[in-house]
């Protein structure tokens, strides 16, 4: 049985000091493929370099909605003649966050437009993230469909949004993701929204080193833990849980098509 951790910052404190021994652990218990995500600009050369030494590590390239402000000149031509590398096989993580706003709201819509073109030109997924912007989000991806033939090629990541916004992404071409805060007791409507998913949409990540499931609360997230999200999805969708390892770890490299098995 193997897993995919679609979303992970390996990069990021917490992990980095011992990325040996975090990729180690997640592969004894069934991971066999990592995406290791950038945030700033000024991280890419570090997560590509990741990539670079271990064959089961994949790259984005992409700035985070957070980080919008601090990348006013980023442009597509950017994204693009970076994600040209051969590890790198996605676009962000980009997309709007109106929960925090730690950029303004026209910046973070610039830089997902941004986002949105690299995808375009280059072919590749986008990686989204969006927290309590869920119309805007919803206006911004469907103008991107109109414009691609009727389909944006991405992923709703560590999804927490309503069963409308999954539906509606996945009605324009989205696969939807979900993270250890799916196995959390107060993800009521989040466990109801991801018994629903079809089982072609749905991934699994970890989003490490944030939101450790359970029943790993209060540490420090690792990949290894995607095996208990997708442990606890199975439970929940009442599937065996090889089927979903198989059928998350097939949605991943139909969508991520520049990666190899």
């Amino acid at each position: 049985m193997t897993l995919v951790d679609s979303h992970c910052h390996l990069n990021y404190e917490g992990l980095v000091e011992r990325q040996d021994e975090v990729l180690a652990a997640a592969r004894g218990r069934g991971v066999g493929a990592f995406l290791n995500i950038s945030t700033r600009q000024r991280e890419w050369d570090a997560i590509i370099a990741t990539a670079e030494r271990n064959d089961d590590v994949w790259a984005t390239v992409g700035v985070h909605p957070h980080e919008a402000d601090q990348h006013p000149d980023l442009g597509a031509a950017a994204l693009i003649e970076a994600s040209a590398h051969p590890k790198v096989i996605g676009i962000g993580e980009c997309g709007l966050d109106y929960y925090y706003d730690k950029s303004d709201r026209g910046a973070q819509k610039a830089r997902f437009e941004a986002h949105i073109e690299a995808s375009r030109e280059t072919g590749l997924p986008l990686i989204i993230h969006t927290r309590d912007a869920e119309e805007d989000t919803a206006q911004i991806l469907e103008a991107a469909a109109k414009r691609n033939g009727g389909q944006v090629r991405a992923v709703l990541h560590c999804f927490t949004g309503s069963r409308a916004l999954a539906e509606k992404g996945m009605e324009l071409g989205c696969y939807v993701s979900m993270s250890g805060i799916v196995t959390f007791k107060n993800a009521r409507d989040l466990q109801e929204t991801a018994k629903a998913l079809p089982i072609d949409r749905l991934l699994v990540e970890t989003d490490s080193p944030f939101l450790a499931p359970v029943p790993n609360r209060g540490k420090t997230c690792e990949p290894a833990f995607v095996a208990d999200t997708a442990a606890f999805l199975s439970e929940l969708r009442g599937e065996d849980p090889a089927e979903l390892a198989r059928a998350t770890t097939d949605n991943f490299y139909a969508l991520f098509g520049k990666a190899r098995r």
